[in-house]
């Protein structure tokens, strides 16, 4: 496949009427909608030069879905040719870019350029954006910078001076050679995919493990040819049934725990190395891995676990907490993302000239996890508790792209600018934190990025099922908001 789309952006005007802010799954999702319904008048802003988001920025070897490929397509253009049960990553982004080039996005896309700066005008009722390519003002701003496109680098003492190669999973250097000494530092879901990929090429491997993760079978395969694909809507029913399993102290959080360590069981005779594998927390307190070569690829002679996490480089050596010390030609940072606190956030300015990371100085916030009071006409994709920690991203993200679509059409007959109310947050929140506070992401007794740090809430994850978000969130609703310091659903003054 080909992307069929110019590598720099074709438009140039300086007003549109509607700004996205990503070229990820989400925003691209939102931009076919929103020229499937007629609306052309938007410029996707890209700060890299591809479509894709974390699927053109995520190259290590390994790199795939683990979310069943039948889910991870846009319901509306469906992809049938997947060529395995989990996508691997490189096909994922050739569906972005096959995306961007048969809804025609090509004329709204706007690649290489960053935002630098967004600012509500209140007397223009417009949003000013500063860009790596000029200023730009829009009605409507919508951000779909997704939460896994800031690299977040570990404090290491000394790593500045390691002669080696250093470079974060998210950054994976494509020339590196064979029959190399490899450092991996984290065991989560990036670490899971690329260690027994490493393996097959690496002299030796040592793997540094702060928390060890639940890892459950994954059985991928490749599709023969000609063999039927899943049906989306009956995988999407029962990927639902599994937030059961994330509610603390359920039966189906048991029998998640009893699978997740038979699968450790089975892989892993030897009880010494066993124990050091095995998790102090419930199984989906932080995000459930699904690999059937971790296990096996930690047991190859020239792979170390190392059961703790590094504090120092003292030249090519790699030291461990435990005083363990490594020489190591290269050093992959597998270690997530900055989640909790957006960096995008300190650059968005609404009434008042508060920040939207202001705003969310004790943890994020919204209503519908889409919209946030004091900021007029902004909506958030794939933000405040947007997440799903046991279906496709895409079901919220499809929700979020209907509500969108509603609020633009209720803009166009209002004419005011669009707020939710403080109340309808303040009341959304509350919602979030009740139901949140029986989940295993609460209770389960582990350190995770889908709960804030400074607030201990949980704010990357819808705490309930993807039908009912769907349902609640996929329309536009205008009575929580206020148009112009009126309540949007009374007449007009």
């Amino acid at each position: 496949m080909t992307a069929a789309y110019p590598a720099t952006d074709m438009r140039t005007d300086t007003e549109v009427d509607v700004a996205v802010v990503g070229a990820g799954l989400a925003g691209v999702g939102l931009a076919a909608r929103l020229r499937r319904a007629g609306r052309t008048g938007f410029a996707i802003l890209e700060r890299a030069d591809d479509v894709g988001g974390t699927w053109r920025d995520n190259v290590y070897p390994g790199v795939a879905c683990d979310i069943p490929s039948a889910l991870y397509s846009y319901s509306f253009l469906p992809q049938p040719s997947w060529s395995r049960v989990f996508a691997p990553g490189a096909e994922i982004h050739e569906y972005v870019r096959d995306v961007a080039r048969s809804e025609g996005l090509a004329p709204h896309l706007r690649l290489g350029t960053e935002l630098s700066g967004a600012r509500w005008d209140e007397d223009a009722a417009t949003w000013h954006l500063t860009t790596s390519r000029g200023p730009l003002t829009s009605r409507v701003l919508v951000t779909a910078v997704g939460r896994l496109s800031d690299p977040r680098v570990p404090e290491i003492r000394g790593l500045g001076t390691f002669p080696g190669r250093v470079f974060h999973s998210a950054r994976w250097d494509r020339e590196l050679p064979a029959g190399l000494r490899v450092g991996v530092v984290g065991t989560g879901a990036s670490a899971v995919q690329l260690v027994p990929e490493v393996a097959r090429r690496a002299a030796s491997v040592v793997v540094l493990q702060r928390t060890p993760p639940w890892v459950l079978p994954r059985g991928d395969r490749a599709y023969a040819p000609g063999e039927a694909r899943p049906d989306r809507a009956s995988l999407a029913e029962e990927a639902d049934r599994l937030f059961e399993a994330r509610i603390a102290g359920t039966t189906a959080e048991a029998a998640l725990r009893e699978r997740a360590e038979a699968h450790l069981h089975a892989q892993v005779p030897d009880p010494a190395l066993r124990a050091l594998l095995t998790p102090d927390y419930a199984v989906g307190c932080k995000r459930a891995l699904f690999s059937d070569d971790w296990y096996p690829a930690l047991q190859q002679p020239h792979v170390t676990l190392e059961p703790s996490a590094p504090v120092a480089i003292e030249g090519s050596t790699l030291v461990a907490a435990s005083g363990a010390r490594y020489e190591v030609d290269v050093l992959v940072l597998a270690t997530g993302f900055e989640t909790t606190r957006p960096p995008f956030a300190h650059l968005v300015t609404g009434r008042g000239g508060q920040t939207l990371a202001e705003h969310w100085a004790q943890g994020m916030t919204s209503h519908a996890s889409t919209v946030v009071h004091g900021f007029p006409n902004l909506f958030v994709l794939d933000g405040p508790n947007a997440g799903l920690g046991h279906h496709s991203a895409l079901e919220v993200i499809e929700a979020q792209v209907g509500y969108v679509l509603g609020a633009l059409d209720h803009l166009d007959a209002s004419g005011g600018p669009l707020e939710v109310s403080a109340a309808a947050e303040a009341a959304y929140t509350r919602e979030v934190d009740r139901r949140a506070a029986g989940t295993v992401w609460l209770r389960g007794g582990c350190r995770s990025w889908y709960v804030d740090e400074r607030s201990g809430r949980l704010t990357l994850l819808w705490p309930g099922r993807a039908a009912e978000y769907r349902e609640r969130f996929g329309v536009f609703d205008p009575a929580p908001f206020v148009t112009d310091g009126v309540p949007a659903g009374a007449p007009p003054r």
